[in-house]
Formats: structure tokens, sequence, C-alpha cells
């Protein structure tokens, strides 16, 4: 279904079990901070950039029917068909390598979640410990975001220049009660981009700047969404105050510190089967937090900034 530029659109895939669909990811990420543990390291690295690329195949394992008009809740799995990185710093980092031998081999590899009506992310299954790396965390969350976004649109349906928000909780991540803020704008239809390569896409700021291209009776039309996003943290703001999630708390780690945020991403979604076709984002984040264990007392901390950047596209149907 085509829409025209005053009607009132539903982005909803019609997911069914045992479909299939695959993305390709691309992103770029450069990590400045230091770890702090009982063992100082002097010589360690303060400056890494990671590259990192990414075939996922996205297998629809349950959907449940919502109710009263509301999006259905799904179950999904994501293979890791192909997974690649590299990475530099200003100094051997054997985190950074084992980073990058973690994503080398991955393929093969899956990990679980379930999309709930509000486009929130829960019960994630699998790769826990690629979720523990901040950076790593960051990459995983990225993608997740960008392919339930519209999960989170009006039930009533959305039309151009329209602007919505909402919430949703910031999980795996050492530090409780943190959550996404995004505000989203319909910004225009136009022909649905092509699957440009790695570093060609502009940013989603320049994106929206330029101006609308011409849809063609041949084109396939897509909606632009740009949606603008804040991390903020419920309850307390001291960053001495203890903030660990349950899942700390029953290995007997304590945790406290800041996490702050924010970016931006430039979705389009196809109008005719809702599918999310690409997706552009940038993002910055501020860590600064402790984890400490009751057992011992001994304690890390780590403190940097993650600048990022991805890239989401709908690879063709496979024959």
């Amino acid at each position: 279904m085509l829409a025209s530029d005053q009607q009132r659109v539903h982005l909803r895939a019609e997911f069914k079990p045992g479909q299939s669909i695959r993305y390709q990811i691309e992103s770029q990420m450069s990590v400045t901070g230091t770890t702090t543990t009982p063992i100082a390291n002097p010589e360690g690295a303060t400056q890494v950039k990671q590259s990192v690329s990414i075939v996922l195949r996205l297998d629809v394992l349950k959907v449940e029917p919502g109710t009263n008009g509301a999006p259905p809740t799904m179950r999904l799995r994501a293979t890791y068909e192909k997974s690649s990185a590299a990475s530099e710093s200003d100094a051997y980092d054997p985190n950074s390598a084992s980073l990058a031998d973690q994503y080398n081999r991955l393929e093969g590899r899956s990990i679980e979640f379930t999309v709930q009506p509000d486009g929130s992310i829960v019960d994630i299954k699998g790769l826990e410990d690629m979720l523990t790396n901040p950076s790593a965390a960051q990459t995983v969350r990225s993608w997740m975001a960008g392919l339930s976004s519209s999960s989170g649109f009006p039930r009533e349906g959305i039309e151009i220049s329209q602007k919505w928000s909402r919430e949703q909780p910031l999980s795996n991540v050492p530090l409780d009660d943190l959550f996404w803020r995004t505000t989203a704008t319909y910004v225009r239809n136009e022909p649905c981009p092509e699957n440009l390569p790695p570093g060609v896409g502009a940013t989603p700021a320049e994106a929206v700047a330029r101006p609308p291209q011409a849809t063609s009776a041949n084109s396939t039309t897509c909606a632009m969404i740009l949606t603008q996003f804040t991390i903020a943290r419920r309850g307390s703001h001291n960053p001495h105050a203890d903030a660990t999630p349950e899942d700390y708390r029953r290995n007997g780690l304590r945790t406290s510190g800041a996490w702050t945020g924010s970016g931006e991403s430039l979705d389009s979604f196809s109008l005719t089967t809702g599918q999310m076709v690409r997706s552009t984002q940038s993002s910055s984040q501020d860590v600064d937090f402790t984890v400490a264990s009751t057992n011992t007392g001994s304690k890390m901390s780590y403190k940097g900034k993650i600048e990022t950047q991805t890239e989401i596209f709908l690879l063709p149907q496979a024959p």
C-alpha cells in the first residue's frame, strides 16, 4: 500500500512465524577512556577505534497478536551469518584484541529476544559475554533499537510532520534505572534508499537537510523517520548512590556511577511492506561507573566516552 503525503499510515511489518529477513550492519566506534583496577597498568590503551561488519539473519519464532489494535509481541532469533571486526589503539590493548576476536568468531551464533508492543526489548538470551563489554553492548543495542523502532509508533498511525515520544529501559548495562527518552518525527516520503557502500550515506542531520527526492511511478516509497534520543536516569542522580541491577546484585557485586548520552537516527520504512529498509544512526555516550565485589572488596572503575556511527540496511530476499 502506497500512501500520499496527506495520508495517515501504519508502518507495521506483518511478520509470521518461520519468516526470515537479513540485514547488513556496518558500525564505526571510537572509545576514549581508562579502566582502573587493583593492578595498575600505566601503559594501557586510552583510545580505541573499532569497525564492525555483520550480516544478521532474523528468524521469527513466535508472534502473539496484540489486543485492541496494539502491535504484536514477537520472539525473534538473530543469527550472525557473517561477522568481522578490526581495531586500532594508541597502545597494546588485550581487551580490544579480544573483542575483535570475539566478533570474528561470532559466525553461526545466535541471540534471542522479545520485542514488546511498545518497542521495548526484553528477555535477551545468548551472547552474554559480548554484552558485558560497554562498546560491544552498544553495537548490539544499536541494531536492536533500529530493528524494533516501528513497534513504538502510535497505534492510530502517523502522518507527515507528526511528532511522538516514548521511553524504554536501557538494559544490559551495569547501572540500574537508566532509560532512553526519544522524540520521533515523520519527516517526509521519498524513494527508498539504495544499498550504498558503507560510509557513503549521509548523517541523519545531513539527510534531513537536503531537498526531498522526487518519487517516480516505478520507485518504492519510504517514510523517513527522524528520531532524537537522550539517556536519562530515574531516582537519585548521586553518582555515589547504589545503582546495582538485580543480576549484578545476585552475583555479589555493587555498582555506582553515571551514564549519559544522546544521538539521532534516520530510518526509512517501506510504505508497501512496513519493513525498515535502512537506518543511519549516530550517538555519543559518557560513561563513569564502578563495580565492587562484596566478597573481596576489590573494585573496577571505568570512565570514558563512546561515539558510534551505525548503518543498517535490508538485504534482498534470498531465492
